[in-house]
């Protein structure tokens, strides 16, 4: 589902990661250091409260991502899918072990897995 390109996009730019709150309004937030593993998007935690808090009353998130040639050949797409904070275990470590969040203080791995993608027409 999640294509080499969209991979590729995904790990080399910002992306806008939305959560639902209790009453049901949206969230959103820009995230770097995403890593791509099959369908599952990696983020890293590392002062991400508001998010985190969402996930534990609704799984259900929406990643957006664009090119940075956006004003010339834009390339973008959303993602929709289920996510979960792991505190520790193996995306944890992973996250933990990654040389770009060296000296950062990790507090755990969002991983969503991607549901459906939809490309985005500029």
């Amino acid at each position: 589902m999640i294509t080499p390109g969209i991979k590729k996009l995904v790990e080399n730019n910002a992306i806008g990661f939305s959560t639902v709150d209790k009453s049901g309004k949206p969230h959103s937030i820009a995230v770097a250091y995403v890593k791509v593993f099959g369908n599952k998007i990696i983020i890293t935690n590392t002062h991400i409260k508001e998010s985190v808090k969402n996930l534990k009353n609704n799984k259900n998130v929406a990643l957006v991502v664009w090119n940075k040639e956006w004003e010339t050949a834009c390339a973008g797409f959303e993602i929709k899918g289920a996510a979960k904070n792991y505190e520790s275990g193996k995306w944890f470590d992973f996250v933990k072990n990654m040389p770009e969040n060296k000296g950062y203080n990790i507090k755990g791995a969002i991983v969503v897995s991607a549901k459906k993608i939809k490309k985005l027409l500029s």
